[in-house]
């Protein structure tokens, strides 16, 4: 189903935590504001239902993101995402902060992103995942690519890769047979 080298596969198998950016990855990159001001944006439910069940896999998911919006955290609380950080242009102190927190190392960690903001954490994860349409350096220095772009199911696509490698996609799904 996913194509990885050996070593990413021993990588993945031992993931605890997926750090995702929001802008661009949990959405398109696109930004809506009103004639108010107010900032709207637009997530897929794909990826969320994919956030909940690798949750209920007991790999946690976190949220690191440059900008701040209430639309980030009303969705992320009806994920039941606990770790959310925002408005961290430089995302180094909230993944410092994140790991600690979680007891992990940076090598058991999956990090997604799309631009450039994102390299310093993907320089230091296990698994460094780019969105199908992220920045150039970016997928330079990816580990893997997902198929689908940013904010249309590229989440749900890297939650299914880690479920099936740690193989507990099959006992997710089996609840909806």
């Amino acid at each position: 189903m996913f194509e990885l080298n050996p070593e990413q596969l021993a990588v993945v198998r031992e993931l605890k935590l997926l750090v995702l950016d929001v802008d661009g990855v949990l959405t398109d990159g696109r930004l809506f504001f009103d004639d108010s001001g107010r900032e709207y944006k637009c997530f897929h439910a794909r990826d969320g239902h994919g956030i909940k069940l690798l949750r209920q896999t007991g790999v946690e998911v976190a949220v690191i993101s440059g900008r701040k919006s209430n639309s980030v955290t009303l969705r992320m609380q009806g994920l039941g995402v606990e770790h959310v950080y925002q408005g961290h242009e430089n995302k180094r102190a909230a993944f410092a902060d994140v790991l600690q927190r979680l007891n992990l190392q940076s090598q058991q960690v999956a990090y997604v992103g799309d631009d450039v903001l994102d390299l310093p954490i993907m320089r230091q994860v296990g698994f460094a995942v780019a969105v199908k349409d992220a920045n150039f350096a970016v997928l330079e220095h990816a580990h893997w690519r997902t198929t689908i772009p940013g904010g249309l199911g590229a989440v749900r696509e890297v939650c299914d890769l880690i479920m099936q490698v740690q193989g507990t996609l099959d006992g997710v799904l089996q609840s909806y047979l």
